[in-house]
């Protein structure tokens, strides 16, 4: 890896200034002060330390985002700002990438990581791994949608396994938990009985909940008990 790399991967510089740092002395590798931003450097084997203090690798990263509305859950796109637009350039070089799809108008919880693994078990179908959204409808629900959509709600290409739907006072509100996310599946869930999702924002994921004091926009790495939690949900029982 790249020296400057390295150095614009703990987030507090781009690489212009990684460089510059180089140039000015600051930064020795090994015992030696680094000539060139460009070296190549084992950050796993070498120890590098900038104005005297040692610069710690991790090649590891797990966030949580409170994704906003109007923002596309890609890595780069030419017509909408990424939720990678919110985070610092490091979570990038680190290929920190989200964890599934939130669509472009629902907002909330957003998980990233740099461990496929972990994001491919989250995601796998068997694992049945749930999420649980908050919907705010154009009309109120009632005892029968709580039964259609615990007995699995049939849609025109496949029939969503049973969810558990929660309404919310005064009735236009509801929150459902699914165990698959299938492309708009709520939305389309709501809509095969009669209703349209006005807003929908995800609460948690794998049992981590979003942090109710980020506010849209706002990411933070998560705990060791939630990374813990993510890695049980993924370990959890096949369904089948």
């Amino acid at each position: 890896m790249r020296l400057d790399k390295f150095l614009t991967m703990q987030g507090r510089y781009t690489r212009a200034q990684a460089k510059a740092l180089v140039r000015q002395g600051r930064v020795i590798v090994d015992g030696v002060t680094a000539a060139d931003g460009g070296m190549a450097i084992d950050p796993t084997q070498c120890a590098v330390l900038l104005d005297g203090e040692q610069i710690a690798y991790c090649d590891q990263l797990h966030l949580m985002l409170n994704k906003p509305a109007g923002v596309l859950t890609a890595a780069n796109d030419p017509r909408h700002r990424t939720v990678m637009d919110l985070l610092p350039p490091y979570c990038a070089a680190l290929s920190c990438m989200p964890i599934g799809r939130l669509d472009l108008d629902t907002q909330g919880l957003l998980l990233l990581t740099t461990d496929g693994t972990l994001a491919h078990r989250l995601l796998a179908p068997k694992r049945g791994v749930e999420k649980i959204y908050e919907a705010q409808l154009d009309g109120r629900l009632g005892p029968q949608d709580v039964e259609a959509f615990a007995a699995g709600v049939a849609l025109h290409d496949f029939t969503a396994r049973p969810a558990r739907l929660e309404i919310l006072p005064p009735g236009d509100r509801a929150r459902v938990t699914v165990c698959e996310g299938k492309y708009h599946q709520v939305k389309r869930m709501f809509q095969a009985r009669g209703r349209t999702v006005l807003a929908l924002k995800r609460l948690s994921f794998g049992g981590v909940a979003l942090d109710a004091s980020l506010a849209p926009g706002q990411w933070r790495e998560l705990t060791e008990q939630e990374l813990r939690t993510l890695r049980g949900a993924a370990e959890g029982s096949a369904n089948g």
